[in-house]
């Protein structure tokens, strides 16, 4: 037994350990939820990121500034590119965010930000950490809000993933204690679990949704899992008139595809990791991960983004022009919603389902074969400048 090889790990858990109880600080101090209305300008950072993120961010941005154009013009909101978030500026900095980026980032409210390219260990790119989890635990956005709707299928659903916490948070301070061993590590704590499990029940509330479903693998992962969900129906009873049910991971993968009961579900609650696979997974019934948006909200801070990757493949054949935009302009919907413009959001969630999932007259392939992105948003813009949205989308409803 290598007795220095276990007091090692003993200091580098220790060392975690330490930081964390100083996050917990942090999140229990935290001031309170910004107020938009109170605010001018509202100022919008547009990041484009990597691989196809430039160009779904231009096609995005698009919309947006048409969205907001009235705003825009009498100094309410402003919209200005944020530069410098590339893989190429992070692996020559080794930080998951440079310095100067993450200052720039600070000064906007809220953020639409593109794909970014996280490594793996034998990429040809330094193993350092995802940009997205390092702005979330910067930002303190704590909540990874999805929406997928089918309206058709009568699939309605919101998930609230919690996204500070869990393997994601500790992932890149592993620890391979031997030549044999090597160890990851978990965090789930009391204040995470309340305050993405209150923000669900809040989201019910206020939006006439009736039930609120919590995902775990408590049975299993009996500390972490376990605490997430005790904490869960702890906060599901202060919403008496909201049911709370928990289901575990493996078998809710399989629910969402049972027709028969997929459509009883409405907001659904989880940890990281299984927020991540299962938003994926539900993705795909509205058309791919290439037509959903993600908000990440804080309380101070809100990112829009697509839940997609860089898809460095597409650059590198030439397809990029051909990337499907969709998913970042959903975000931008979430957007709209967030700083206090929900018509505006309705609206371009409106057309959105119109142009890629009723209509379909520009069908993006992400190759020759379908439209390019700028294609798709103008065909979007269009249909938002219909006098007839709402009876358009209303059809499409009713099938």
């Amino acid at each position: 037994m290598d007795k220095a090889a276990i007091e090692r790990a003993k200091e580098h858990f220790g060392r975690l350990l330490e930081a964390q109880m100083k996050r917990m600080e942090q999140v229990k101090s935290a001031p309170d939820w910004i107020d938009y209305a109170k605010i001018k300008p509202i100022k919008i950072g547009v990041i484009g990121g990597d691989g196809i993120g430039p160009y779904i961010a231009r096609e995005a941005r698009r919309v947006l500034e048409f969205m907001l154009r009235d705003e825009v013009k009498s100094g309410k909101v402003v919209i200005a590119d944020i530069e410098g978030l590339t893989i190429e500026n992070r692996a020559a900095c080794m930080k998951p965010i440079p310095d100067d980026v993450l200052a720039e980032i600070k000064k906007h409210h809220v953020t639409l930000k593109g794909p970014t390219t996280t490594p793996r260990k034998g990429d040809p790119w330094p193993n350092i950490e995802s940009c997205n989890v390092a702005v979330r635990k910067e930002l303190d956005l704590f909540a990874n809000v999805r929406p997928v709707r089918v309206p058709q299928q009568g699939i309605d659903w919101i998930f609230f993933r919690e996204n500070t916490e869990d393997v994601y948070a500790l992932g890149p301070f592993g620890i391979e204690v031997d030549e044999d061993i090597a160890i990851d590590f978990r965090l789930i704590s009391a204040p995470g679990a309340d305050r993405i499990c209150r923000l669900a029940f809040e989201h019910a509330s206020k939006n006439g949704r009736s039930r609120v479903t919590c995902v775990t693998k408590a049975n299993v992962v009996k500390t972490t899992d376990g605490r997430f969900l005790e904490n869960f129906y702890r906060i599901a009873k202060e919403y008496p008139g909201i049911e709370a049910d928990d289901w575990y991971i493996d078998i809710m993968t399989a629910k969402l595809v049972d027709e028969k009961r997929r459509r009883d579900f409405q907001v659904i609650v989880l940890p990281n990791l299984y927020g991540d696979i299962l938003t994926d997974e539900a993705a795909e019934f509205q058309g791919g991960v290439g037509t959903a948006g993600s908000a990440n909200i804080g309380k101070q801070y809100a990112m829009f983004e697509a839940i997609h990757g860089s898809a460095p493949r597409m650059v590198k054949e030439g397809r990029a022009q051909y990337a499907d935009p969709a998913s970042m302009i959903r975000a931008a919907s979430m957007l709209l919603s967030h700083v206090g413009f929900p018509e505006k959001g309705k609206s371009l969630e409106m057309a959105l389902d119109i142009c890629g999932q009723y209509e379909k007259k520009l069908v993006v392939t992400g190759r020759p074969t379908g439209a390019t992105g700028a294609a798709f948003t103008d065909y979007l813009m269009e249909t938002l400048q219909s006098p007839n949205l709402k009876q358009r989308w209303e059809s499409y409803l009713k099938g």
